[in-house]
């Protein structure tokens, strides 16, 4: 019981409280360019979410079991962006083979996952948070649905910003950013809520 609560305040704090596009920053490249349309930004964070669980599930292994067992922790970065690419390189290569129109729908989005630094901080953040294997995975599933509802909610802002009459000098990037940086004054309300989860 006490493992399922960790689990269920891993997941929410992830998802919601310590959100890597709203929180940490990371993963902000696609999080600006690919939010535009609510169907690219659905796409964009289901691959972000795939990507990020195969991750784990390949880099904590090889972490606990190669990279500390030999005193090689100092190489983790170099070897999980080389694991990450791989994947998604593998995942693009299936995908193509034996579901071409999913391949379609995410084909676009998969090679901008590569160079997703999210997907890599979820990684390293697992490592050095000192997460379990299963703890790790439920970590990544949460970072990766949490960057899904931020490019959601982003996408409908920006649609409502696209209709709008913006001033001149708040045209473009400038309101994008801000619009960008009230969502993210917003998640921060959440801190308190997983805090008290099982209070």
């Amino acid at each position: 019981m006490e493992e399922f609560k960790t689990l269920i305040v891993i997941l929410m704090s992830s998802v919601l409280v310590n959100n890597y596009v709203l929180n940490r920053f990371l993963g902000i490249c696609p999080f600006l360019g690919v939010s535009k349309k609510i169907n690219q930004a659905v796409g964009m964070g289901v691959s972000v979410t795939l990507v990020m669980l195969v991750a784990t599930l390949a880099t904590w292994p090889i972490n606990e079991f190669v990279l500390e067992r030999f005193g090689l922790e100092y190489l983790q970065t170099i070897v999980f962006i080389l694991i990450i690419a791989s994947l998604v390189q593998i995942l693009e290569i299936v995908l193509k083979k034996f579901s071409p129109s999913l391949h379609q729908g995410l084909g676009v989005y998969l090679p901008l996952i590569t160079t997703n630094c999210a997907v890599l901080g979820v990684c390293i953040n697992n490592i050095n948070d000192g997460y379990t294997f299963l703890q790790s995975v439920v970590s990544s599933l949460g970072c990766g649905l949490g960057f899904l509802l931020a490019m959601i909610l982003f996408s409908g802002i920006r649609s409502r910003i696209d209709e709008t009459e913006v001033p001149v000098f708040f045209r473009g990037v400038a309101i994008t950013l801000i619009a960008a940086s009230f969502i993210s004054l917003a998640f921060m309300g959440f801190a308190g809520i997983v805090d008290n989860l099982f209070a």
